[in-house]
């Protein structure tokens, strides 16, 4: 059981973390809650303009989060990366603010892809999120137990699954690849191309429309499938106490959408 907030405590993180959210970064917040500045009080809560940019989350910052405020700091912070404007990091600082503990927003699946790191992607440094990573970003218990874990033991409030455009793993899938332990886990992607059977055009690995979409849909199959294998998780969504959603990373610009 995590520790209750004193009342100023938790007052002062909210107001705090609707003010990183103004800024739009996962990293704002937390410096100020360990090391205010000379010119301001540890009671006075910092302007968007005054906070710190580049640190990790403290357990106190990830607690005052709301699950929606978390997917609109991750949409704010693909935006960052977008414009080619991320948040300027000391990671030596990073690695040294998180050497005890850890306190990420969210877990985020997604492809091995090398074109698709998370962490780059939403903006997000080291200690911010936790990145697990499967080819075709597919969900089994293994995977579904870390989800466990990083939301039920270390205090995650969303869980993502990300597919990307372009994937070599769907490609693979629709054009029935077999190569070693790969034919075994592109048969997990199958549901989603045999989902998409009146779609239109040539169903093969050359249909970019095609691809893309069986990415998308693979996309909600998994999520439908973490809420089937993790009854905790199911339960922790239903409690509204997380969220689990879908988004697609375009590789061609750099831009995540958040599925409906």
């Amino acid at each position: 059981m995590k520790e209750t907030l004193p009342r100023r405590t938790f007052v002062k993180t909210g107001a705090c973390s609707a003010a990183a959210l103004a800024t739009g970064t996962l990293l704002s917040f937390a410096e100020s809650q360990s090391a205010p500045t000379a010119q301001q009080s540890s009671t006075s809560p910092q302007q968007p303009s005054q906070l710190p940019r580049g640190v990790t989350l403290t357990r106190e910052w990830q607690e005052s989060l709301t699950p929606g405020q978390i997917i609109e700091l991750a949409k704010m912070g693909n935006q960052r990366f977008v414009s080619g404007q991320p948040v300027e990091r000391n990671y030596q600082r990073d690695v040294h603010a998180t050497r005890k503990a850890q306190y990420p927003a969210a877990i985020i699946l997604s492809c091995i892809d090398s074109r698709a790191p998370a962490e780059i992607i939403f903006d997000a440094g080291i200690g911010n999120i936790f990145n697990a990573r499967v080819a075709g970003n597919i969900v089994d218990p293994d995977l579904a137990g870390s989800m466990e874990y990083a939301c039920k033991v270390a205090g995650s409030k969303v869980v993502g699954v990300m597919g990307h455009t372009n994937c070599g793993a769907v490609k693979g899938a629709i054009d029935g690849v077999q190569l070693g332990n790969l034919t075994q886990l592109l048969e997990k992607l199958r549901p989603a191309v045999e989902a998409l059977h009146d779609f239109p055009g040539e169903h093969s690995s050359h249909n970019k429309a095609f691809v893309d979409a069986v990415a998308t849909k693979n996309v909600q199959l998994t999520v439908e499938n973490v809420r089937k294998i993790s009854p905790i998780l199911a339960q922790l969504e239903q409690d509204k106490k997380i969220m689990i959603v879908g988004a697609m990373y375009d590789v061609g610009n750099g831009k995540v959408e958040f599925l409906g």
